[in-house]
């Protein structure tokens, strides 16, 4: 028998229950930790919610926004803007920080152990190395994953399947907190020290969110402080578009690309979109990448050249070098395939490991092992690799930052060394600006063989980590590879250059492990600064993905589908036009009368069984004995806040109630309401009447019992709705479509899959 409580460390993504204050009374229980959890992937979690992104228009909320003239509307407008240019630059400071702390921890770490190194060449004894570098890495690593573990298990991973849930319209708990910002920021400066196969790209796009999230509330729950600005934003609605202008900013700040970022939150993200939001995002999106590239400018010394668009530069590709012909296509499209295939063969792996993670790993103590574990291995491979390497070039015009002699004559260094001994962005640059002949083809495919795995393990470890670095290396090392063995064939022909086929590989082997293609092409034709090379650029992606699809889906959507995230994706399943609303609602249904007793409500609310969200309200005549028809629908959240402020019938007319509620007062509730535990309510007060009237929403949604499921999906997903009630023809509430109806329904290997539900 799992108690819920059990369930807590589930999976590196794992959640905290989102009823705080009931899970301190379980406490005392006494806790059984199963060795083994049993994990299903056609399960739907229930204990995730939606967001309200639609509004209320109660009469509150319509009286408000009758009150505000024209000019007020401005001066909202003028803080939108405000607010999208504080996102930019927050995002762009966090992101100098990082990269900052990053570069000197790392160049300190890696002086040491080459320090070290040169001393042990020279008199035996290169085994200390070895024990240095990796209890350096491993410990580093320790500190990283033990924040994350034990603090915020939400900060693990990129963060970016988490963002993506967030904008689809899922509350995943805890995503967009203050303390997640600073165990994210601290993590991957951690882990990417800790010399990690990782990069510190994908968990900025996770950063910029929370900073999103945080700004356009203007306070902090975390800090307690209030700061009494932009209280017009605290809604789902606004949050939710600010946090993709703060994911655009991230993707900004991390490659240089703000067009890529805007066009990321576009395909990843968000579900609703509208035009004003594009122009707002993109503003983001370059304050950030500019406040970037000026504070780092100013950092390296030369404030006036503004040579650092993002954390990862590609360096420049010249078209006159490096212009490709027609013939060349044909080769593009094949290493498109070649990442396809490699990508697959990634995400499968993964996709093994994390179903064994979910199993075995899920306490902290063994997370933090299994980081250790994997930071001493990566340290011990590096070495072992760079000390069995016998490929050696001469130093003279290299732009190596750490050259390891080792067993090279005077003058020359271990080539393998440049691409172990080295953060992964150097490698990346190095594999695509070397002059051709930096690299030895054995060294570049025992690299790739190796780094495959490392990365493949590493993802998924309990420390946040970015996978878009590491397949870029891979797939760098790969296509360069491709390219030395072309002019091999070709017996050196000039068309062969291997920087050209490393950039193809890189964008080959992302694109088969994350399957993003618009962004991707822009955020790669934008990295290089090069429009040339567009076009095989977007062909070699698109090959990746519609290889890599045609065997295993990417790697974001496996690992929501593994944490039970109800998602709804563009469209409906294809096949699902014979199922109608009556099949696909949920019943039966709780309904509100529209003037109801104290006590039935806070029985409603208190039912554990039936955890609710939103109930329909229906007209209250005692006389009859049929339903009446629906008259409005009204939140969980505003009923507590109802019954919290003590708005009953019986004190209105003794005048005992100070003022009427508005609006402000539902929101400083949120984005925490009270659980309905610890509102007391009297016996006298639980015989009081509640009038729902002014505050429930009198024009829900609706849908005919009879539409098809895709009908129904496209209202749903289109307008962001949390509760589209089914009526039949009289108006009488039949049925209530939530989230976790729709996504039930999925395409499987054998057509139209329907998945169960579970509570944990």
């Amino acid at each position: 028998q799992l108690t819920p409580s059990s369930f807590l460390r589930i999976g590196q993504l794992s959640n905290v229950d989102l009823n705080e204050d009931i899970h301190e009374l379980e406490t005392e229980l006494p806790r059984q930790r199963p060795n083994e959890i049993p994990h299903n992937e056609k399960l739907l979690s229930l204990k995730y919610e939606s967001l309200d992104y639609d509004n209320s228009e109660n009469q509150l909320f319509l009286e408000e926004e009758r009150r505000i003239n024209h000019a007020a509307f401005r001066t909202v407008e003028i803080k939108r803007w405000v607010i999208c240019a504080m996102i930019g630059i927050l995002t762009g400071l966090v992101a100098c920080f990082i990269d900052i702390v990053v570069e000197n921890l790392a160049g300190l770490k890696y002086r040491v152990v080459k320090d070290n190194i040169d001393k042990f060449t020279a008199k035996g004894g290169l085994s200390f190395s070895l024990l240095l570098w990796a209890t350096l890495n491993a410990s580093v690593v320790m500190v990283g994953s033990v924040i994350v573990a034990f603090i915020e298990p939400v900060a693990a991973g990129s963060g970016i399947p988490q963002i993506k849930c967030y904008l689809n319209g899922v509350k995943i708990p805890h995503v967009v907190r203050l303390k997640t910002l600073v165990i994210k920021v601290c993590g991957v400066i951690l882990s990417v020290v800790g010399g990690l196969a990782v990069g510190k790209e994908g968990p900025m796009i996770h950063s910029g969110s929370v900073i999103a999230a945080g700004i356009s509330q203007g306070r902090s729950t975390s800090l307690k402080r209030d700061f009494k600005i932009f209280e017009y934003f605290r809604r789902d609605t606004e949050k939710r578009d600010f946090v993709s202008a703060g994911a655009a900013a991230g993707v900004s700040a991390a490659f240089g690309a703000p067009v890529g970022g805007v066009l990321f939150s576009l395909e990843e993200g968000a579900s609703f979109w509208n035009q004003f939001l594009t122009w707002r995002i993109f503003f983001a999106s370059m304050i950030s990448t500019f406040t970037l590239n000026s504070v780092l400018s100013v950092y390296h010394g030369n404030a006036w050249d503004l040579s650092n668009p993002g954390l990862i530069n590609f360096g420049r590709f010249d078209s006159e070098k490096m212009g490709y012909t027609i013939q060349e296509i044909p080769i593009f499209i094949f290493m498109g395939v070649v990442g396809g295939i490699l990508g697959a063969l990634f995400n499968a792996l993964n996709y093994w490991l994390t179903m064994f993670r979910i199993r075995y790993i899920h306490r902290p103590c063994l997370q933090v092992v299994e980081a250790m574990l994997v930071a001493a291995v990566t340290a011990t491979v590096g070495f072992v690799m760079i000390y069995c390497s016998r490929d050696c070039q001469p130093i003279q015009g290299s732009s190596v930052a750490y050259p390891l002699q080792l067993f090279c004559a005077d003058g020359e260094y271990n080539s393998m060394a440049t691409a172990f001994f080295n953060t992964p962005e150097k490698s990346v640059v190095n594999l695509f600006h070397d002059p051709p002949g930096s690299y030895n083809p054995m060294t570049l495919g025992m690299f790739t063989l190796m780094y495959f795995f490392l990365a493949c393990w590493t993802y998924g470890l309990t420390v946040s980590a970015g996978v878009f670095i590491p397949s870029l290396l891979i797939g760098a090392a790969w296509g360069r590879l491709f390219g030395i063995s072309l002019s091999y064939l070709t017996k050196g022909s000039i068309w062969a250059d291997p920087g050209k086929y490393a950039l193809m590989g890189a964008a080959a082997q992302l694109g088969g492990i994350v399957r993003m293609t618009l962004s991707l092409t822009v955020i790669m034709m934008e990295a290089t600064g090069n429009v040339t090379y567009g076009f095989p650029i977007m062909l070699v992606l698109m090959t990746a993905k519609i290889v890599g699809d045609y065997f295993v889906e990417g790697l974001y959507d496996m690992h929501i589908q593994l944490q039970s995230v109800p998602f709804l994706h563009w469209e409906a399943p294809v096949t699902s036009h014979s199922l109608t609303a009556r099949e696909v609602m949920s019943t039966p249904v709780t309904c509100l009368r529209r003037i109801e007793r104290v006590g039935t409500v806070v029985d409603i609310l208190s039912d554990t069984s039936s955890n609710h969200n939103g109930f329909p309200v229906v007209e209250s005549n005692p006389d009859t004995t049929q339903v009446a028809g629906l008259r409005g629908l009204i939140l969980r959240s505003q009923l507590i806040v109802l019954l919290k402020h003590k708005v009953f019938v019986e004190r209105a007319n003794l005048n005992l109630v100070q003022r009427r509620l508005k609006l402000k007062d539902f929101r400083d509730a949120y984005p925490r309401f009270p659980p309905i535990q610890s509102i007391h309510v009297s016996q006298d007060e639980r015989d009081c009447m509640i009038d729902l009237s002014e505050f429930m929403n009198p024009s829900p949604y609706t849908v005919p019992q009879e539409a098809s499921l895709p009908r129904v999906f496209k209202l749903f997903r289109a307008l962001g709705l949390r509760h589209l009630v089914v009526v039949d023809n009289r108006n009488e509430v039949v049925g209530m479509v939530t989230r976790k109806d729709l996504a039930r329904y999925r395409l499987g290997k054998e057509g139209l899959e329907e998945l169960s539900l579970a509570q944990t």
